[in-house]
């Protein structure tokens, strides 16, 4: 709904139908493009029409009767939709049940004619004053859908890497249009399809209408982003000015101001006060209250800042003959509900208005016949200072029936006459009661919308309070996470230290400083592998490398075959430490590659984690023993070799 209160800001198309049919033949239409103070007149085509509305944007498209721009209820809907974002369709005339546009321009002193580029003109100076209602068959829910771009059925890569490129690009999406969403502090709901690789879509139901959100419709390789306005159950007739009643305001200007609205009658509707609005912020806030006929201040006299508000309203004011006492000021407002004492004296000022009018409201009213607008009236006698009768003569029908001429007495009916006038008299009464069973009935379509509206109020209210509470358990879901993520990150924190201790550890264990380490102990670094397989080795190796000369305990060397002691021969060791049993295999091989191996129990191994130390003695009397054991192996080999020969020898003399 436009929101335009005071200077136009923006352009207004106002149309009429110059020739032909929006039912039949190609119609042309009256264009005056308004912009607050020059106008351009154009006579164009329903598609030139179109096109120019969709180039300017205007904020409005103002005209007395919608179904001139489209053929029925759902071309209309289709025009409507088809509007940009910020542009309104305004029927100048009325809702539903329009008045004729002649009898609006006249109540609003707006220039009218009977050809349509006046009644275009009339149409756009009225929607620029904020007169009319805005049709629309779309609600403030605007849905914002991200899908796929292509079809999953072909791609250069195999089928489902294809699939699985285009949903995670969906997905990718999905998230940046939520995080722009959650940016712009916007309420939403999503319903997301889960495909393979990620989303085939995601629908956002964003509580906003479609200029108030930070996303735009696309189509960008993988990925597509559709938006649409939710639709209604059918067409809604929106005031663009809330309430338009005549009122009296009271102002007390000051740090404070304050301001309140009463009724002619001295109904209270509003009150106001702010230290930080200026003068245009309460004057924009009165306006959507109502017409202001008289200003008034609680001192006299009327304060410069109450007079440019009565000036802007070209209203009467209202001064008392002396300043209002607070006692008074209190007895007058102690049965109404104020916030400060700056409230309650602009109250006081508007209802001691109201009291010093009342006599005068009454005479107006009863001079005011019926089907007039009695408050009109009022604010032509009171503001513009026109008699009863001047203010009647300018808001009288141009078009009422003009009294009968008098003429000769009429003769005697006959028999017949009588019979024709009684029938039609018995007419008459059957029409009038057939019109008050009409009005009965309207009166209980009014009451069943009435209670419709109430029940979508609640059932309005019933999903945003289920709104709420899905946000507050996501809340708490995300809080939950959150905590766990911070309680794990805390233990990985704490491993980590760990783990950088004991690296620290074996650093200097492994390095050139290792004697300032020991501090004369006889101490040397082990590096453990945890079983005698290659999986294993290679474990280690990555955990904190295996280098030659190493010592390297195998705590489990039982099951290696010769594969496995080649990958720990090539770190070239200079000692290899076992608990269990050694294959035949693995022991020949290292035996062949000159790797020491001994018993880990001959050792004294202390351990931390994964780290170890070991005594360098007990180390160097492993590999001496292993040594000796070498030799007698290499000399047992050689005399079973050199014995070998001599059998192979005697066997070819003997043959």
């Amino acid at each position: 709904m436009n929101a335009r209160t005071s200077a136009l800001d923006s352009l207004v198309f106002g149309v009429d139908i110059q020739s032909g049919d929006i039912r039949g033949d190609a119609p042309s239409y009256a264009l005056v493009v308004f912009d607050g103070e020059s106008i351009e007149r154009d006579v164009v085509s329903h598609r030139k029409l179109r096109r120019r509305i969709e180039s300017d944007e205007p904020a409005v498209v103002a005209t007395d009767n919608a179904y001139e721009l489209a053929a029925d209820k759902s071309d209309l809907i289709r025009f409507l939709r088809a509007l940009p974002h910020g542009t309104a369709l305004v029927q100048v005339t009325g809702d539903e049940r329009p008045e004729p546009l002649s009898r609006v321009a006249s109540r609003h002193g707006v220039p009218y004619g009977k050809e349509p580029m006046k009644e275009a003109e009339a149409s756009a100076r009225l929607a620029a004053a904020n007169v009319g209602y805005e049709v629309t068959a779309f609600t403030d829910t605007t849905t914002v859908k991200v899908s796929r771009g292509r079809s999953t059925g072909k791609g250069g890569w195999s089928q489902d890497r294809y699939t699985r490129r285009i949903h995670g690009n969906v997905k990718r999406r999905a998230r940046e249009v939520e995080s722009e969403l959650d940016d712009a502090g916007l309420d939403y709901e999503v319903d997301i399809t889960e495909k393979y690789g990620g989303y085939q879509n995601a629908v956002f139901s964003v509580s906003a209408r479609p200029q108030d959100i930070p996303v735009s419709a696309h189509r960008s390789g993988d990925t597509r982003v559709e938006i649409e306005r939710e639709r209604r159950d059918g067409i809604e007739f929106e005031p663009l000015v809330k309430r338009r009643d005549r009122v009296i305001v009271g102002i007390d200007p000051g740090t404070t101001t304050a301001a309140a609205v009463v009724g002619l009658d001295g109904t209270v509707f509003d009150v106001f006060s702010t230290r930080t609005a200026d003068t245009a912020e309460v004057i924009e806030w009165l306006i959507e209250r109502g017409r202001p006929v008289i200003v008034a201040a609680d001192v006299t006299p009327m304060p410069e800042t109450v007079e440019t508000f009565r000036r802007s309203f070209d209203a009467a004011g209202w001064t008392p003959d002396s300043d209002l006492p607070v006692d008074e000021k209190l007895h007058r407002t102690r049965e109404e509900a104020y916030d400060n004492d700056h409230e309650r004296d602009a109250l006081a000022a508007a209802l001691f208005a109201v009291d010093d009018h009342a006599d005068q409201f009454e005479r107006v009213g009863r001079k005011t016949p019926a089907g007039i607008d009695r408050a009109e009236v009022i604010a032509r006698v009171v503001a513009d200072e026109q008699s009863v009768e001047g203010a009647l003569a300018d808001l009288r029908d141009d078009d009422g029936e003009e009294p009968e001429e008098s003429g000769p007495e009429p003769r005697e009916l006959t028999d017949e006459e009588r019979r024709i006038r009684d029938l039609e008299s018995q007419v008459e009464r059957l029409q009038s009661h057939v019109d008050d069973l009409n009005d009965e009935i309207d009166e209980k379509d009014d009451e069943i919308e009435d209670l419709e509206t109430e029940l979508s109020d609640a059932r309005r209210e019933e999903r945003l309070e289920a709104r709420r509470d899905r946000e507050v358990t996501r809340i708490r879901r995300e809080n939950s996470r959150l905590e766990r993520e911070r309680d794990e990150a805390e233990e990985t924190v704490e491993e980590l230290e760990e783990k950088l201790a004991r690296m620290k550890t074996l650093w200097k264990l492994d390095h050139d400083n290792f004697a300032d380490v020991s501090k004369g102990r006889d101490l040397v670094p082990v590096k453990v592998v945890e079983q005698f397989t290659k999986r294993a080795i290679e474990r280690a190796d990555e955990q904190y490398g295996l280098a030659a000369g190493d010592v390297v305990y195998l705590r489990d060397a039982s099951g290696a075959g010769r594969a496995t002691a080649e990958r720990l021969a090539e770190t070239e060791p200079r000692v290899v430490l076992r608990s269990g049993g050694l294959s035949d295999a693995a022991d020949d091989v290292l035996f062949e590659h000159d790797v020491p191996v001994g018993p880990a129990d001959d050792v004294a191994i202390q351990e931390v984690d994964e780290l170890a130390v070991a005594r360098e003695s007990d180390v160097e009397a492993v590999i001496d023993d292993w040594e000796d054991r070498a030799a007698e192996r290499e000399r047992e080999q050689t005399e079973a070799m050199v014995d070998e020969i001599i059998s192979e020898h005697r066997a070819s003399g003997a043959e």
